[in-house]
């Protein structure tokens, strides 16, 4: 064993005793349910069931939420066989209570600590780790190696950054990545930073670029239709701070009164997002209040979860989060144009750069920075045409996506256990 995975070792085991009283303190600041800290210990809530199981784990809302269709593949390819899926953050298990199929179970990943993960491990007896993107935790992987489970990183983003943190530990990056039975990187500059670090790379798979179009209950967009009138309907999905100031400034200065509906990323910074733009002169009504959108409403704040469908359903027009605000990297667009939605997006998109650079190759999206968007946006407000034939082009380049699951699936499905 490497000397910094002993030293690594040793840390986690001295600390862990702390970890209860440090994840009551996040508890308490709405980080963690503390209604399943436990979970976090390593004590499993569930049982678990007989048969083959497979784990996947995503460090939160986008990672596991891109695996949904490869654990639908699984439970077509081999019914019997058991999925649970771990993930970090309380976002994540609310929107995977609602979306996981029946043979598939949730619980928090448990802390990185020897004898959390030994506690875990010993419930669940994984026969196949599934690792979403790419969070290596060296306890919870050469435990779970140990005991037989083979190992999959799947859809892993590898970037400049993670190569040049694990460069100081290269010794401990190879004995990690090395023990994988098969790595899919998202794109050809993560597979070669891998292999430099003792990875065997196996193929391509990026999960996020696979999937459908979001769901809406057809009564709830009825009633919300029925509320909105024929006003148009501007969409800031996915936002963070400061980009409600920056897309309401645009939709602001459009004639028309279009109905701003804002989606932040955190529903929990909600409250600050109200304060900043009523201080603006603008009129929000929140939807976690039950407030209702009248002629009057300028700005309606989604500060909820599970219901982006919805918003794309009803929205003329997409101004896509992440790439106006430093250290984020952009949000996946794929999503509102897989419901056929026009879609600005900022220029700040490194985390999804391919994806950017192939959809404006296709005319397919538009991407403009703080000073540019109010141009940019009312352009295409004032020309349906051009913004319905952009949506249409985000479509087809959507579309064009679908073999992902099946080209993984061709890779990823040696390793995957049957039912006997």
């Amino acid at each position: 064993m490497s000397l910094a995975l002993k030293a690594y070792g040793l840390t986690m085991r001295l600390l862990e005793p702390l970890a209860p009283q440090i994840l009551r303190r996040r508890a308490a600041k709405g980080r963690e349910d503390p209604s399943r800290i436990e979970e976090r210990l390593g004590y499993a809530t569930l049982g678990r069931p007989g048969g083959p199981l497979v784990w996947i784990h995503g460090a939160s809302v986008g990672e596991t939420l891109s695996a949904l269709p490869l654990i639908e593949q699984i439970g077509r390819e081999r019914p019997g066989v058991t999925v649970l899926v771990t993930s970090g953050t309380t976002t994540s298990a609310e929107i995977l209570a609602r979306r996981l199929p029946p043979f598939a179970l949730h619980q928090y990943v448990p802390v990185d600590g020897p004898a959390a993960v030994t506690r875990f491990l010993d419930h669940w007896r994984p026969d196949l780790l599934i690792l979403l993107e790419g969070e290596l935790w060296p306890n919870l992987l050469r435990q779970a190696r140990a005991r037989g489970c083979r190992l999959a990183l799947v859809s892993a983003r590898f970037t400049e950054a993670s190569a040049r943190g694990w460069q100081r530990a290269r010794g401990a990056a190879r004995e990690l990545l090395s023990g994988f039975d098969l790595v899919l990187p998202q794109d050809d500059a993560s597979a070669i930073r891998l292999s430099d670090l003792g990875a065997r790379v196996g193929g391509r798979a990026n999960l996020k670029l696979a999937g459908s179009a979001l769901t809406w209950d057809a009564a709830t967009l009825a009633a919300l239709r029925a509320e909105i009138g024929q006003r148009p309907v501007i969409v800031s999905a996915s936002t963070h701070s400061p980009e409600e100031r920056i897309t309401d400034a645009a939709v602001a200065a459009l004639e028309g009164e279009p109905l701003h509906l804002i989606v932040p990323r955190h529903p929990d910074r909600a409250d600050q997002i109200e304060a900043e733009l009523i201080l603006t002169g603008r009129t929000v009504a929140r939807r976690s209040r039950r407030d209702p959108v009248t002629p009057q409403t300028d700005i309606y704040l989604a500060d909820t979860l599970g219901e982006m469908g919805l918003f794309f359903e009803l929205a003329d027009l997409v101004l896509l989060g992440g790439g106006w605000a430093d250290g984020v990297g952009g949000h996946n667009p794929l999503e509102p144009a897989r419901q056929g939605r026009a879609v600005i997006s900022g220029p700040l998109v490194s985390n999804w750069a391919g994806v950017f650079a192939a959809m404006a190759r296709d005319d397919a999206i538009r991407l403009a920075g703080p000073d540019a968007l109010a141009e940019m946006l009312a352009a295409l407000m004032a020309d349906p045409k051009a913004r319905e034939a952009l949506g249409r082009r985000a479509l087809a380049f959507a579309e064009t996506q679908r073999d992902v699951i099946a080209e993984t699936w061709s890779l990823l499905s040696p390793q995957v256990p049957r039912c006997s």
